[in-house]
C-alpha cells in the first residue's frame, strides 16, 4: 500500500502553516485519515496504506485563517490526485489568503 505526507508554507507571512487541519478521503469521500501539521508545516506520516484509485487530500484553509483573523477567498483547499502503486506520495501546498499551487513532490 502508499503512503502520504504533507507540507503546507503560508506564502505571505513566509512561514510553515503549523497547525492546519488536513483530510484524506476516497473519490466517495469516506475520510481514511488525518491529521494536523506540525510546528514546520508538516505532516510526515499522514497516511498509510494508501489504496490504489482516486483520492483527494483536503485542507481546512477557511479555518486556518480564521484563526489567523486573516479573511480567505477559499474555505478549503482540495487536491485530487490517483494513487497508481505502492509508493510513498507527497503532497506539499503553497498557500495564501487569494492563491494558492500545489505539486508531487518527493
Amino acid at each position: 500500500m502508499a503512503s502520504l505526507s504533507t507540507h503546507v508554507l503560508d506564502t505571505a507571512a513566509g512561514q510553515p502553516a503549523a497547525g492546519l487541519r488536513v483530510t484524506v478521503e476516497s473519490a466517495d469521500g469516506t475520510a481514511l485519515a488525518a491529521g494536523v501539521t506540525d510546528h514546520d508545516g508538516r505532516v510526515g506520516d499522514l497516511a498509510g496504506d494508501l489504496p490504489v484509485g482516486d483520492l483527494r487530500i483536503r485542507f481546512d484553509t477557511g479555518a486556518w485563517f480564521a484563526a489567523h483573523g486573516t479573511d480567505t477567498f477559499y474555505p478549503e483547499v482540495v487536491v485530487a490526485f490517483t494513487v497508481t502503486r505502492d509508493e510513498h506520495f507527497h503532497v506539499p501546498l503553497l498557500l495564501s489568503p487569494f492563491g494558492y499551487s500545489t505539486y508531487r513532490g518527493s
